[in-house]
């Protein structure tokens, strides 16, 4: 532990890096499967219109849930567009969840 202030302090440890299959990656790390370069994304401008852009839309009666989770996908969103790698890995995701079979919580068959 080395003091940094009076009141806080650097701790440091070694330790050997190992993937969860038991392979040693010690001072080599690990080669990615998908290499993607670092670039800038440029998101296209919305060309759709929902509802809530007309006049005299309805209201939606949980409109404050509403507002927070669009808040909250709006800073994702913002993240992903300042970050291509993010935005790649983000878009694999996404791509491998869609595609992956669901998995059902009871079978017919079990019944």
């Amino acid at each position: 532990v080395l003091p940094v202030t009076e009141t806080s302090a650097v701790k440091l440890t070694t330790a050997r890096y190992f993937t969860p299959s038991g392979r040693s990656i010690q001072a080599q790390g690990i080669v990615p499967d998908i290499i993607v370069e670092q670039s800038e994304v440029t998101p296209n401008k919305q060309r759709f219109y929902k509802e809530s852009d007309l006049p005299g839309h309805l209201s939606n009666p949980d409109e404050k849930k509403a507002a927070a989770e669009k808040a909250e996908k709006d800073r994702n969103q913002d993240l992903i567009n300042r970050d291509f790698q993010l935005y790649e890995a983000h878009t694999l995701l996404r791509g491998v969840s869609i595609l992956s079979p669901k998995k059902t919580a009871i079978k017919e068959s079990q019944d």
